[in-house]
């Protein structure tokens, strides 16, 4: 995945392998490796039983996170929802009626290399707009005004 938005309801082995963008849900079970090779983007793992954390992700390059910040959850929710919505699913239904529950069940998945990258881009200093430079003879003098162009 190098952009797409995906809900999926579950993946085998290796899936996210090499993933450098986009937003991934798993709704489901994971095979082995999972988010192997991933340097961006991120993925939200369903971990009901605590197998994903505990064996199925490569954790070698990511960090495993819980869904807290108000941005994850409503992307999260929000994802789920539309799921819902286009294909009618019993799973993503059940995980909605069941949301304040399910919710701490869900593992974000952040790559090491794109959490860097997001963290260095807001710590950068702001580059200020410098202020238009007057033509001279075109600013105001007391008492006149500049004409229109």
């Amino acid at each position: 995945n190098s952009g797409a938005t995906a809900v999926i309801e579950g993946v085998g082995d290796h899936g996210c392998e090499y993933m450098t963008g986009g937003l991934v849900v798993v709704l489901g079970t994971t095979g082995r490796n999972f988010a192997a090779g991933m340097s961006g983007g991120i993925a939200y793992v369903l971990d009901e039983s605590g197998e994903f954390c505990r064996t199925r992700c490569n954790r070698s390059g990511v960090d495993l996170e819980p869904v807290e910040s108000s941005e994850d959850l409503n992307a999260l929710r929000n994802l789920i929802e539309r799921h819902v919505h286009f294909t009618n699913s019993p799973l993503g239904k059940r995980i909605l009626e069941n949301w304040g529950e399910m919710l701490g069940k869900f593992v974000k998945v952040f790559p090491h290399e794109y959490k860097r990258v997001l963290l260095q881009s807001a710590c950068a200093p702001k580059v200020e707009t410098p202020a238009p430079v007057v033509p001279s003879g075109a600013a105001k003098a007391p008492g006149r005004t500049v004409p229109a162009r």
